[in-house]
């Protein structure tokens, strides 16, 4: 089972996302403000993969993706309506909803990675095979490693930097955990 994404990650996310992607509908970007700011929200919105499967998602897209600009599903309507949308999210809070984010290479983004929870209503036959579902997560796994790891790189420079010895040989041995829990996955699959 999947461990869930905290509010204080979504949030950290989407206020990174909204500082380096412009999207291509205004309204996404009240939307994800308005997720940013509503705590009580943010609880119940997972990112996901395919949200049109949802029973309510949301898909937005940036300038630098060729996908649909906006698209607000609820059970067996689709809209493009991003008023609809917010309407709907402030009226709802209580309950779940998907949003996938389209941006140029989100697949390879690792800090997209550490918020994307499994869509839990992907059809049975959605994966093609399980060897592309096993390089899939072999993907994340490696994705999220370097984002950890660049993560405790950097955390190391500080403490170096403000001379802080028992900081830095605790970030040291998080670090060498780090890699040897790497070095016993297996590598990923070649094509």
């Amino acid at each position: 089972m999947q461990t869930p994404v905290s509010t204080q990650d979504k949030k950290s996310f989407i206020q990174w996302f909204l500082n380096h992607y412009q999207l291509k509908k205004r309204e996404s970007v009240w939307i994800l403000n308005y997720l940013v700011n509503h705590n009580e929200l943010l609880v119940n919105v997972h990112f996901v993969r395919e949200a049109k499967f949802c029973p309510r998602g949301i898909i937005m897209t940036s300038h630098c993706s060729l996908e649909t600009p906006f698209r607000f599903y609820k059970n067996q309507l689709v809209t493009t309506d991003a008023e609809k949308s917010f309407h709907d999210i402030r009226l709802n809070h209580d309950e779940p909803l998907y949003l996938q984010l389209n941006f140029k290479k989100s697949y390879q983004n690792s800090f997209y990675a550490t918020v994307l929870e499994e869509n839990p209503y992907l059809p049975d036959e959605y994966f093609i095979t399980k060897k592309d579902q096993e390089i899939a997560e072999q993907l994340l796994e490696s994705s999220l490693y370097e984002f950890k790891k660049k993560a405790l790189l950097s955390e190391i420079d500080c403490a170096l930097d403000q001379r802080d010895q028992a900081e830095f040989s605790k970030l040291v041995e998080q670090l060498l955990k780090l890699e040897s829990n790497k070095s016993t996955q297996p590598k990923l699959l070649k094509q």
